[in-house]
C-alpha cells in the first residue's frame, strides 16, 4: 500500500493532538451516546415512553397488547458508519481562513477516527450526484488517512460553479445514492450546507427510516449576517450569477438577515420531521466544540430518560432535532 499524502497525515495528526482525546473522554462509559445503532436480536419488549424512537415500536406486539410496545434490541458490538459528504460548489465558500469544505473534512476525520478507535468500520460517499465517489467501509488509522484523501480528491474534482457542470446541487440524489450503498442498517452522517434544489428533506426522511442519522451542517457567518464593508462583488456559488452588493445599505442587510432566519427555521423543521439530530459547524469555530456540545446534550438526554441526577451547569444549546 502506498503512503498517504502528507496533507492527510498532517491533518489527522492535528486532529488527534488537539481534539480526539477531548471527544473520546466524553464517550467513556457511555459509548451509545453517539452511536445509537440497534442489534437485530430482540432482548425485551416494554411499553412506549415519551422520547422513545418511534422506529423501535414493534407493531405486531402493539396490536396484540393494544398498547404501544418498544423493542429493546441487543447492542451491536460493531457498527458501520457512512459519511455522505456534499462537496458541491457552495461548500467551497469561506469568508475567513477556513471554508465550509475545510470544516466538513475536519469533522469527518474527527468522527471517523473516534469510531475506528472502538473497532467500527467507516466508509464515505462524496461529491455530487452522478459524479459521487464511494470509499468502501474499512477500519484502522490508515483507513482514516485514505478517507481524508478521498474527500480532498472528491472536492478537487467538483466544478467551481454549477455552470461548469450544467446543473445545480441535488442533495436528494446524493442521499438516494447513499441508500443504494448502505445496504445494511448503519450510522449515516450527512455533511452538507444543505443549499440544494428542493426535495432533499423527503430523501433524508426515507433514509432515516432505515438507518440512524446525524446531520452535520457547515455554515459561514456571512450566510447569516452581511458585514458592513461597502460595495462588494459577489458570485452565487450555485447559479454562477455575479452581482455588485452594497453591504452598507441597512435595508439590504435586514432583508438578508430575515431570509437567513427563515431558511434556518425551514431547516430545523425538516430535520425534526425526519427525526434527525443536527449539529451546526461554523467556519470560524473549531468543529470539536460543536461535536463536544452535541455529545454532552446526548448524555443529558440519556440521564433525563433514565431518571438519573443531572449535573448542574447544563450545556450549550445546539440545533438538535
Amino acid at each position: 500500500m502506498s503512503e498517504s499524502p502528507p496533507r492527510a497525515e498532517q491533518l489527522l495528526r492535528q486532529l488527534e493532538w488537539r481534539s480526539l482525546r477531548r471527544l473520546d473522554g466524553l464517550l467513556q462509559g457511555d459509548y451509545r451516546t453517539l452511536l445509537r445503532g440497534n442489534g437485530l436480536d430482540l432482548a425485551d419488549l416494554r411499553e412506549y415512553q415519551y422520547g422513545d424512537d418511534v422506529r423501535r415500536i414493534d407493531w405486531n406486539a402493539t396490536a396484540r397488547l393494544d398498547q404501544p410496545q418498544v423493542r429493546d434490541d441487543l447492542e451491536e458490538r460493531e457498527l458501520t458508519a457512512w459519511f455522505v459528504v456534499d462537496l458541491s460548489a457552495s461548500v467551497r465558500f469561506g469568508s475567513g481562513g477556513a471554508s465550509k469544505r475545510d470544516r466538513a473534512i475536519e469533522a469527518c476525520g474527527l468522527l471517523a477516527r473516534l469510531l475506528i478507535r472502538r473497532g467500527n468500520r467507516v466508509g464515505a460517499i462524496a461529491g455530487e450526484v452522478g459524479a459521487q465517489r464511494v470509499l468502501p467501509a474499512g477500519t484502522g488509522r490508515r483507513h482514516v488517512l485514505t478517507l481524508l484523501e478521498h474527500l480532498a480528491r472528491a472536492g478537487d474534482a467538483t466544478p467551481i460553479t454549477p455552470a461548469e457542470s450544467g446543473k445545480l446541487t441535488d442533495l436528494a440524489g446524493l442521499l438516494r445514492a447513499a441508500q443504494g450503498v448502505a445496504r445494511r442498517r448503519a450510522l449515516i452522517v450527512v455533511v452538507s450546507d444543505f443549499i440544494s434544489v428542493p426535495g432533499w428533506d423527503d430523501a433524508l426522511a426515507r433514509l432515516a427510516m432505515r438507518h440512524d442519522m446525524l446531520a452535520l451542517r457547515v455554515i459561514d457567518p456571512f450566510e447569516r449576517e452581511l458585514p458592513e464593508i461597502g460595495l462588494v462583488p459577489m458570485r452565487d456559488a450555485e447559479t454562477g450569477e455575479r452581482l455588485l452588493v452594497d453591504t452598507s445599505d441597512p435595508a439590504l442587510r435586514a432583508r438578508h438577515a430575515a431570509l437567513a432566519a427563515a431558511a434556518e427555521e425551514s431547516l430545523r423543521e425538516a430535520f425534526a420531521r425526519a427525526g434527525v439530530d443536527a449539529v451546526e459547524i461554523a467556519c470560524d469555530e473549531d468543529p470539536v466544540d460543536a461535536l463536544a456540545d452535541y455529545l454532552r446534550l446526548r448524555q443529558l438526554h440519556a440521564r433525563l430518560r433514565s431518571g438519573a441526577a443531572v449535573p448542574a451547569g447544563g450545556t450549550h444549546a445546539l440545533p438538535v432535532a
